[in-house]
């Protein structure tokens, strides 16, 4: 309410409490900062006052104030009736979370007994398209107490039906005061608007980053060993050092973190479309924080409807979807309006999942095939990390979300599958058109889909872990994939790469046979040398090429050796194949890569359990060629 319309002496009247803290509140008759009492009844029935103060200079400090207030009590002065802090404090609220209002008609002792129908009625008028308007309306004198009683049981039955606050979600505490007792050390107070908070607890001070460990919990009057969403607290931080503390920042659950750049939806206040630009300067009220900034909205925004925007803020604050907040003109400060953090819209509760599943699965559905952490759909679900957890492995076990790997990140079940199936369709495509390659590459199959490489591979990867696709030495391919290099591809490197019985261990340049393979007209040519490579048909061994049956033999006379020696060197290994230093010394490299030998020194030794060399044929190719995998070195 407006300046000196007696909210403060109300609320010493209905509580005890003298809200104005400071001496010099008291000494002007005027509230300068934000008040606080507890507001009490028999029954339990409890709740927090907050005294905002009505002076337009001190507007800050009642944005700090109500931005967790629940129920408004407006108070207007019977013999000034409503005056434009009234309005701008209705305008402000609106954009916040206030949804309940009831009002007092204050120092009713002031007017006539037969006029104040009268007045009441003209402030009715007043407030009609605020969010006061139809409220109840009681009319009362904080000197001689009259109708105090019938106010306090109205405030008694709003509080005992209001809705509970969210619990569940994570702590979100901003600060309104700070300071330090003598043996406790630094308190904090403000009201808890979402999640819980436990004694023993350890959570953040933000944007600071700080752990804030909780000792003690104050409500009031009384100590809690735990407190819920809704409540006025006061929180012994010890660790905290209170010369850092200040307005603006917030207690808060691990999940959440500050940042400078929100997506929100922005309303416009009618009065105010005049003064909006695409791109402004403003003051950002989140939370109990003040913030410059900048709103960067579009034309729906320039025309006074609601409409998405971006607000750049010059220091970082926690924010979360749904969070409200409001803007003014940096100078003069004129409303320009408020709104709420951009989040998600939540489906029917139809389809009968739990709230919190509800909430994570819509986190999923928008973003599709988005990869999103743990931590980010908590914060977007607004939930507790474990809460959130709990509810995605649910949505994992009946496959309405896929869980992708390296990092941990959860995309939409059916997106997911029908990425799959593209991958699939474009598969079989190739494998028809091209049999004889492996399949096709992550990078090839971004492209043939329009999708980001690192999207592909991890949802390809995933179904590769479920059995639903394979990945062999890099290519994608169906279960069902047989790679069969056509016959003048199979004579081509036969003749290309032909084993020399006298000279059986000699090798071939692989330059001179991959710019051979570049300069040949036969089809598919390059895709066939990759899939002979790949499998080991060929083997390259640094800048040479050998037949996989080449391989198997040096292996052969290999493993003999040391059935009669203990160990090897490499001039032994040289005469053992008839070859030359220069040839002998990378094969021996490649039998130690691929855990044939192991190298001591000078001496080569063999392993106990060599890893053994697959046979398996493959289609064209002579089942006696050997197969080496994991040809190329």
């Amino acid at each position: 309410g407006h300046v000196d319309h007696g909210k403060s002496a109300l609320i010493a009247a209905l509580t005890g409490t003298n809200p104005d803290r400071l001496i010099e509140e008291r000494l002007r008759g005027m509230t300068l900062d934000l008040g606080f009492a507890h507001l009490r009844f028999d029954d339990g029935v409890e709740g927090g006052v907050v005294d905002v103060p009505g002076h337009e200079r001190f507007l800050r400090n009642m944005l700090a104030g109500a931005a967790g207030m629940e129920l408004l009590l407006l108070v207007v002065d019977a013999n000034e009736g409503v005056r434009a802090q009234t309005i701008e404090h209705l305008q402000i609220l609106q954009f916040l979370n206030v949804r309940r209002a009831i009002v007092a008609v204050t120092k009713i002792d002031l007017i006539e007994p037969e006029s104040r129908d009268d007045v009441c009625r003209r402030i009715g008028e007043r407030l009609q398209g605020t969010i006061a308007a139809g409220a109840p309306m009681y009319a009362v004198s904080s000197v001689t107490r009259e109708n105090l009683d019938a106010l306090k049981g109205a405030l008694h039955d709003e509080l005992a039906t209001m809705p509970p606050r969210n619990s569940a979600a994570p702590v979100y505490l901003p600060i309104d005061r700070a300071f330090a007792l003598p043996g406790l050390g630094t308190v904090v107070t403000g009201t808890l608007m979402q999640g819980s908070i436990a004694v023993g607890e350890t959570l953040t001070l933000e944007p600071s980053g700080a752990p804030a460990h909780v000792r003690s919990i104050g409500v009031f009057e009384s100590t809690r060993e735990r407190v819920d969403a809704g409540a006025r607290v006061a929180l012994n931080v010890p660790g905290l050092d209170r010369r850092a503390i200040g307005r603006g920042q917030a207690i808060v659950g691990p999940e959440f973190s500050a940042a400078r750049t929100l997506s929100v939806r922005f309303v416009p206040l009618s009065s105010a479309r005049a003064l909006l630009r695409r791109r402004m300067t403003v003051r950002a009220y989140v939370g109990s924080a003040e913030i410059l900034g900048t709103l960067i909205g579009d034309d729906e925004m320039l025309k006074g409807h609601e409409a998405k925007a971006q607000l750049r803020l010059r220091e970082p604050v926690v924010a979360f979807p749904g969070l409200r907040f409001v803007v003014r003109r940096p100078s003069p400060m004129t409303l320009l309006g408020g709104g709420y953090v951009d989040g998600i819209d939540l489906p029917s509760p139809a389809l009968g999942r739990p709230v919190a599943e509800e909430a994570v699965w819509a986190v999923l559905r928008k973003g599709g095939l988005d990869a999103i952490e743990l931590n980010a759909i908590a914060v977007a679900a607004n939930l507790r990390e474990s809460a959130a957890q709990d509810a995605l492995d649910r949505l994992v076990e009946r496959g309405e979300a896929i869980l992708l790997a390296k990092p941990p990140a959860y995309v939409e079940g059916d997106a997911a599958r029908a990425l799959l199936a593209r991958i699939l369709e474009r598969l079989e495509q190739t494998q028809r058109n091209e049999p004889w390659a492996m399949g096709m590459t992550s990078i090839g199959l971004a492209r043939a889909l329009d999708c980001p490489e690192p999207l592909v591979v991890r949802v390809a990867e995933r179904f590769v872990a479920d059995g639903r696709l394979m990945n062999r030495a890099g290519y994608y391919a169906t279960l069902d994939h047989r790679p069969s290099p056509a016959p003048e591809q199979l004579a081509f490197f036969d003749r290309l790469v032909a084993i020399d019985e006298a000279r059986p261990f000699l090798a071939r340049s692989y330059a001179d046979v991959a710019t051979a393979v570049k300069r040949s007209p036969i089809t598919g040519l390059a895709k066939a040398f990759e899939t002979m490579i790949s499998l080991g048909l060929l083997v390259k061994v640094a800048d040479d090429l050998y037949r996989g049956s080449q391989i198997a033999r040096i292996r052969a006379r290999v493993e003999t050796h040391f059935r009669e020696h203990e160990r090897m060197t490499a001039a032994e290994f040289r005469d053992l194949l008839g070859t030359s230093r220069k040839h002998a010394v990378p094969l021996l490299e490649w039998l130690d890569a691929h855990g044939v030998t192991i190298r001591s020194g000078d001496h080569r030794t063999l392993r106990k359990h060599p890893p053994t060399m697959s046979s398996e044929p493959v289609e064209g190719l002579s089942k006696d060629e050997g197969r080496v995998t994991g040809g190329a070195a």
